[in-house]
């Protein structure tokens, strides 16, 4: 018999909550690494063992898989990257070398060479959505509401260049209006883009989050949820388009609800 035990690096956000009460419901016992400063605690009772981290101890980390017997990892919810940048932040010797081999800091680059160091220890990095599949977004309108003209305009020219900012691992979201690029996503995360969109077009923009055209679905796959609607809401933002298939909705009911009572469309495209 295969043994179901799976390591589970958490993140912020409800994604490795999402994750973790899907593989508990198949049986899976899920050994959980918190990141102090990002990781709810509200992700305890969902895992069968959890221990927190600061960002900086990579050696930690593996030694904690290690002991733990475990041989497959999934990363679930951001691990906000300005923890890199904060002066009480102290990198471990392996962070060390890991950051002086990079060839840049971008997301990407970084998560990649943690998934290198991982298999040098014998732990494999997995497709964070291979057990909730069911919880990707499907293709088409979502709320009652659908996307008028003049939206799906920007969504054709906002996909494009979110596209275009995935190619080069800035973002996965930008906030058109108009056809105008009002905001790209940079490090700050996608409610932070989204609230500085608002600000700037007033009301009535489209948020568009995208995959990366080369999306590597062990780490970074976009998510949304109710906290982007509650701040498109708080925006005047009026429409939301996301990628059919490479999207996890968290509580997509919730999440729908919470569109329509703001007036707001949902469409994968």
């Amino acid at each position: 018999m295969v043994e179901k035990r799976l390591g589970l690096i958490a993140g912020n956000g409800k994604f490795p909550i999402l994750f973790a009460k899907e593989a508990k419901s198949m049986d899976y016992e899920v050994i959980a690494a918190g990141i102090r400063g990002d990781t709810s605690f509200l992700l305890k009772p969902f895992v069968d063992k959890i221990s927190t981290f600061n960002v900086g101890e990579l050696r930690k980390l593996f030694t904690y898989f290690e002991t733990e017997n475990i041989r497959q990892v999934i990363m679930a919810g951001q691990v906000n990257p300005g923890h890199l940048f904060e002066e009480s932040t102290e990198l471990d010797e392996d962070f060390k070398q890991l950051f002086d081999a990079l060839k840049d800091r971008k997301a990407d680059t970084i998560f990649a060479a943690v998934a290198e160091k991982l298999k040098e220890h014998n732990i494999e990095l997995v497709d964070s959505t291979f057990l909730i599949k069911n919880h990707l977004a499907p293709k088409g309108t979502l709320t009652r509401t659908a996307p008028n003209l003049e939206q799906l305009g920007d969504i054709e020219f906002g996909r494009d260049i979110a596209k275009s900012m995935g190619r080069i691992d800035v973002g996965q979201t930008v906030v058109i209006k108009d056809k105008a690029i009002v905001a790209i996503e940079a490090m700050e995360g996608t409610d932070r883009t989204i609230l500085r969109g608002g600000q700037i077009a007033k009301e009535g923009a489209v948020v568009i989050k995208m995959s990366k055209p080369n999306q590597d679905l062990r780490f970074d796959v976009p998510v949304v949820g109710p906290r982007t609607i509650k701040h498109m809401r708080k925006s005047r933002c009026k429409c939301l388009a996301i990628e059919a298939g490479k999207t996890i909705i968290i509580d997509r009911q919730k999440t729908i609800h919470a569109a329509d009572k703001g007036g707001i469309c949902i469409v994968s495209v």
